[in-house]
This record gives C-alpha cells, structure tokens and sequence, in this order.
C-alpha cells in the first residue's frame, strides 16, 4: 500500500485514526493493539505478484521476525555475560542470515557463475518489502537489550515499535527509546487537536513532493539513461548532465517526500519519528552530506558497524579503512547489485578524502574552504555518484546485467565530462526529451538551495526529533513559519490542488526497492 495511493489516502488512514481515537477512550492498550493490527494489514495488503492470488507468506515471515526477535531481546536484557554475546551473536546472525538469503542471493549465485562458470541455478527469491529496515531496527534492538539500555517491553509495544506503518517500509530507523515513551503519554483534546493539523500539513507537503516534483522529473532521467543504456548513440553532454541532475532532484524529491509523509502520518497518532532528511544538498562538505541525507541510517552504521568495527580509535589507517568499508557495506545494503557497491565505495572514498582534508586543514592552519565553493564540489561529487546508483536499475531489471549497467554509467560519466563532444542538444530529430524538461531540472536545483525544509517551515510544532543537532539560528522569521490559521490552510489546499491535478498515475517510492 502506497503513501501516494486513493487506498491509502481515502480509505485506510482514515479508518486507522478513527479506529485509534475510538479505541483511546478505553485505554492506552486497545490503541496500541489497533495500531498493530492496522500495521500488520498495512504490509499484508502488499501482492508481489497481482496476476497471482493474495499469499500470506511475506506476513507470517515479518510477524514471525517480531516474535523471535522479542525473546531473543528479553534473554539479552537479562543476561549480559558471555551465555548473553553469544545469544546476541546468534540473534545477529539470524537477522541477518534472513536478509542475505532474501535479498543477496540472487547476486552472490550470478557473481560466482560469472567468475567459476559454474553451473548453478540463479534463485529466483522475492524481496520481502521492507525486509532492510525492519532487519536493521531488530538488530539494534538486540545491541541494545544486552547492553542493557532497553527496559521490559510488553509484546505489543514490541509489535507496534517495529511494524508501526508510517516507517515500517522504508524507514526512519527508529531507536526503542524515541518511540515507547511516546506511546505511553496521555494526550489532550487540544494537543490531539495540533497533532491533526501538523500531521495533515506535512503529509500534504510529502504527498507534493512525490506526486508533483519527484515523478515529473522520473520521464526526464529515465529516458535519457535509457538512451544510454541501449548504445544507440552517446548522450550529448548538455543531455548527460540533464539526466544526472534529474534523476538528482528525482530521488532528492520521492525520499523527502516519503520522509514527509511518513512524519506526517506518524504525527496523527501523537508519535513524533526521527528526521531522516534535512536539505543534504545543501551541504557544504561530504561530512555534513551524510548527516543530512537517510540520517538514520547513517546514525545505524556509525553506531553498530563503524566504531563496533573500532572507529577512530585504532589509528588513521584502520580509521579510514571502518570508513571505507562502512559505506561499502551501506551501498551494499542499498541494493543487491555491484553499481550499488561501487555507489557505496565511491562516497567511501569522498569520505576519506574529505576527513583527510580537514585533518591537513587543522594541522597547517588553512582557513576553511567558502561554503559556495565546498557546497559546489559537494554537489558535483554527489552527482558523479549517482550515475552507478541510477544504473542499478539496469543491473536489477528482469533482463539487466553487471556489464550493461557497467557501459550504461561508462556512456554517461564520459559524455558528462565531454568525452563524446561538448554539444548541450542534439537536433530535433534525435531528442530524447524535450531541451525545456532540462532546463526546468536545473532550474529547480537552484530552489532546492534557496528554499528551507519542511522541518524549517514547521519548526513551532517541533515536527520531529533530532533538529537540534541542526543550526539552532531560525532561517525564516516567526512571522511566516507554518501555523493553524487560515492563511496557512489556504496554502495546504492549494497543494492539494496540484497534486488532484497530476494525481493521474501511482508510482513506488524509490526507496521501496531496498
């Protein structure tokens, strides 16, 4: 079921909320047992295969998931010595046995027949939606048991912290800890009443994001890639960078979107989700990058396989190796193709560079570099990144190979960098898209950097946890934040309105893949 769907929008969240506050009245439980119930319907409603009957197979596994992962938990919490490590290793080990076999497969069968030549047979295995996340979350949850940092949990509360449906999918990631206490707090009518209006703003927001941005930039980066792809001709360089930059503000816009929505719908129930996306091409070096975009994710890495790995604390070298091989292991984690690792290896090496860079800076006394300069190169280098992201798809697809998602990034990169000719449109006769789609995709990206966030437009009612961490200086005065008034419904209709207007197609959130 998808954010961006009549089923979701008319019908399911609706019926949800009503069902929460009608059950509210009789006790905090009854509304926790119904919101997992909804969640649990949520990600049961999803067919892999419509041609095919409904199988509840994909629910037995995430419910069965749950209940192994919340004893394995309550032994952790109570045991911390060695009898506790090795549980916690077997626990680990399952979780991620699970997710290996799902979702990696596949591609660890095609690279040993390409590598031996030998005869087996590829698996044909379904991803689970949203296996990635869920198996993450998990994993942290047992980290934290034996370290002893959770309390005792009723079965519900364990159900609802990992299936709660507004970031079961596709995230935010979330920490027990920022989202139990919220569930056991007692809201007024008028808090309840705020709750509404927030939630229903930046769902608003989410919904024109993905609907009106991000999927009228998709036709834009698909073609063009497409073209590429097929080895017809090159790219000319103007359609190279067109195509990059779409597919930029393409996955820029579809995970903000998501993002938004799914604070948004969370904010209805009174529960408050982590940021998980704050304008990360505004950021001026690739450091801030990552603090920026998938912010939960990045915080998992950082906190159960960089400095579990050893961090900073072993010497330069191993440092920039744990960096090196965290983000491998995070493009790895993005999807189940070599162009995804070469994704992840690439930020590795920006990474890298750009810690060492800061270290030389320090040790010589430079001054910093312009944050126009630094959030210029930040941005270029971003985009040479994800020209390997985009290829994925040619990887992945039902007829797609490592070699042809391999010439499809070699055709790009070379034709973004002037290798085939430095013409900006080919002729009439050979376009692809439109010169004027490309011009409106640079255009935008200038919005992007001028215009603030939604949590910056939002920032009164705190619309999720963990700004604080971001600059505390207001970038907009009081005066034009987001409000319940009048003026500011006005505003939400009119984005309704555009969305009505291109509601005409139902595309997947990108980050539904992973």
């Amino acid at each position: 079921m998808l954010f961006n769907s009549y089923i979701y929008l008319l019908i399911f969240l609706p019926l949800t909320y009503a069902g929460f506050l009608l059950f509210r009245r009789t006790g905090l439980r009854a509304a926790m047992g119904w919101l997992v119930l909804a969640s649990l319907i949520y990600y049961g409603w999803w067919n892999p295969n419509p041609a095919e009957p409904w199988n509840p197979a994909f629910l037995g596994l995430i419910v069965g998931s749950c209940l192994a992962n919340f004893f394995f938990g309550r032994y952790l919490a109570q045991h911390h010595g060695p009898r506790g490590k090795r549980m916690l290793a077997l626990g680990v080990t399952a979780n991620l046995g699970l997710l290996g076999y799902f979702k990696y497969a596949g591609l660890f069968t095609k690279t040993i027949v390409a590598l031996t030549g030998a005869g087996l047979t590829i698996p044909d295995v379904l991803l689970p939606l949203g296996i990635s996340f869920f198996t993450f979350q998990q994993i942290a949850y047992l980290v934290d048991a034996y370290r002893g940092e959770t309390k005792e949990y009723r079965i519900t509360d364990y159900f609802l912290f990992v299936t709660f449906f507004p970031q079961l999918i596709a995230g935010p990631i979330v920490h027990h800890k920022e989202v139990m206490p919220q569930l056991e707090r007692t809201r007024s009518s008028g808090r309840r009443s705020i709750d509404l209006s927030v939630g229903l703003t930046i769902l608003a927001i989410g919904l024109f994001k993905k609907v009106v941005l991000a999927d009228n930039f998709a036709p834009i980066a698909t073609r063009l890639f497409e073209q590429a792809s097929l080895g017809e001709r090159h790219l000319t360089m103007g359609e190279a960078w067109a195509a990059t930059i779409a597919y930029a503000l393409q996955i820029y816009f579809d995970f903000s979107g998501y993002s938004d929505m799914a604070i948004g719908s969370a904010r209805l129930f009174g529960i408050r989700l982590p940021v998980n996306f704050h304008s990360p091409y505004k950021a001026t070096s690739l450091i801030e990058f990552w603090r920026r975009w998938h912010i939960t994710l990045s915080r998992f890495l950082r906190d159960y396989l960089y400095i579990p790995l050893g961090g900073n604390r072993l010497g330069v070298s191993r440092r920039y190796f744990n960096l090196f091989l965290t983000m491998l292991l995070g493009g790895l984690w993005h999807g189940a193709g070599w162009t995804y690792v070469l994704w992840g290896a690439l930020h590795g090496f920006y990474l890298c560079v750009n810690h060492g860079w800061v270290a030389l800076r320090k040790s010589r006394g430079w001054p910093k570099m312009p944050a126009v300069l630094g959030g210029a190169l930040t941005f270029l280098a971003v985009l040479v990144a994800w020209v390997p992201f985009r290829a994925g798809s040619f990887e992945l697809g039902p007829h797609g190979s490592t070699t042809a998602a391999l010439d499809a990034i070699r055709s790009v990169l070379e034709s973004m960098f002037g290798f085939h000719g430095i013409s900006a449109w080919p002729d009439r006769s050979s376009y692809v898209v439109k010169a004027s789609h490309a011009y409106r995709a640079i255009a935008c990206v200038l919005l992007v950097w001028l215009l603030p966030n939604t949590q910056q437009w939002m920032r009164r009612y705190q619309p999720a946890l963990g700004l604080r961490s971001f600059s505390k200086r207001p970038i907009l005065g009081s005066r034009i934040t987001w409000r319940p008034t009048p003026k500011w419904s006005i505003f939400v209709l009119l984005l309704l309105l555009g969305v009505i207007y291109q509601f005409d197609k139902l595309s997947e959130f990108i980050y539904f893949q992973f």
